[in-house]
């Protein structure tokens, strides 16, 4: 068991997720059917109570037990949380990172205990479809067929997935069974793909900093919103063995001390899937803020470990799986253009212009905030090489869309 818990062009193309306009609110369903108050952990984002039992079978009690039985909706109101609020407006070992999300824009919910994990079933009220992210934080009972279908089915159209999973030997309620058993089970035995994100845990147990960070300075997860993450650390965590075979787009971005960029070793790693996309990474240690339920030992691991960059790696691979925008099926035929349009400054003061290379074109051009909105837009006929487009920039980080009928490509910026 554990002992404790510079921005640049972006080269991805996408569109709209279906069922999710770009101007509706984000909403991030955090799970809690699967034990994940189990033993020490308290990987809940609020739970008024701690009134809960959780049996090696998967079966609760609800009121003669000590662990955190979370609510749907997290109290006080999310609506009261500002710019200033501590992560202690909540109770649970993950509401900081809930907290952060909410002052970024998003909603947060949670899935209880007896909640139905379902695709595509309008009668139940939460269904992965009426969210966009699902996070899963070191599940401990495994997952049913119908679950691992429902699952995949959501990230296949368009819905995201977090995969946290911890160390092996880490089976918190005692049925057998540890989080990257139960990831690997999902995995290898749902029945819409096998190895469907070329994601795949490794049975390890190991501690220590890395500082093996493999990424472009455009790179979302490393070089996101929040910051530039510069190193991480595993309090008993696990790793990674990623196949492009399987998913040519999966990729790791930090790996273990020592290791090299490649298919082993990988402590944080994503990939996309049909529509939708997939962040994982190898140990629970980081997203736990030290504060929850009384009963358990918390460490602070998303603020103090690793000089405070676990709170720029989880928000960064939170705000990309949160993104409203993903990048074309297999399907569509269009291009994924890296350097056709050139956008700079970078970061820009006030105005952000956008210098044509090579295209010859019709096109259309957009500005999305961090939320998914469309704060400006352009279309421009027959956009000439060595043409510039400028556009005046309220402070703060945005994505830039430039789509004709030959090319796709976004960038990213920073404005201040």
């Amino acid at each position: 068991m554990k002992s404790r818990l510079r921005c640049a062009a972006l080269s991805v193309g996408f569109f709209l997720v279906s069922g999710l306009s770009a101007n509706a609110q984000v909403k991030i369903l955090f799970d809690a059917t699967k034990a994940e108050m189990a033993g020490n952990a308290d990987w809940v984002i609020d739970a008024d109570q701690t009134t809960l039992g959780v049996g090696a079978s998967g079966t609760y009690t609800t009121s003669s037990g000590h662990q955190s039985n979370p609510q749907r909706i997290p109290t006080p109101a999310q609506s009261g949380i500002t710019a200033s609020t501590s992560e202690t407006y909540w109770t649970g070992a993950l509401s900081s990172w809930a907290v952060d999300c909410v002052k970024r824009g998003y909603q947060v919910e949670t899935l209880p205990w007896n909640g139905l994990i379902t695709y595509g079933i309008a009668s139940n009220p939460q269904d992965l479809s009426n969210y966009k992210v699902f996070v899963v934080d070191e599940p401990n009972l495994k997952f049913s067929t119908s679950e691992k279908t429902a699952i995949v089915s959501f990230v296949q159209h368009g819905g995201s997935l977090f995969m946290i999973s911890d160390h092996n030997n880490s089976d918190r309620n005692g049925d057998g069974w540890d989080s990257p058993n139960i990831w690997n089970d999902l995995l290898t035995t749902n029945s819409v793909q096998a190895n469907p994100f070329g994601i795949a845990f490794d049975l390890a147990d190991f501690s220590g900093s890395s500082t093996s960070i493999f990424a472009s300075s455009s790179d979302s997860i490393v070089n996101g919103p929040m910051g530039s993450v510069t190193q991480v650390y595993w309090s008993s965590g696990t790793s990674m063995t990623l196949s492009t075979t399987a998913n040519p787009t999966v990729k790791g971005v930090i790996f273990k001390s020592g290791s090299s960029a490649g298919s082993t070793n990988a402590l944080v790693a994503y990939a996309r899937y049909g529509s939708g996309k997939v962040a994982a990474i190898g140990d629970s240690s980081p997203f736990d803020d030290g504060t929850g339920n009384p009963t358990c030992t918390l460490y602070n691991g998303y603020i103090t470990d690793a000089a405070g960059n676990h709170r720029l790696l989880i928000m960064n691979m939170t705000i990309w799986l949160a993104d409203t925008t993903a990048v074309p099926s297999s399907t569509q035929q269009l291009e994924v253009s890296h350097e056709q349009v050139i956008v700079y400054p970078n970061p820009a003061h006030g105005e952000v212009s956008l210098l044509n290379t090579s295209l010859q074109n019709d096109v259309n051009i957009k500005f999305y905030n961090v939320a998914g909105q469309v704060v400006a837009e352009k279309s421009m006929q027959k956009l000439e090489k060595d043409e510039q487009v400028s556009f005046k920039m309220e402070p703060g980080f945005y994505i830039i869309k430039v789509e004709s009928d030959k090319i796709l490509q976004t960038s990213k910026i920073a404005v201040f």
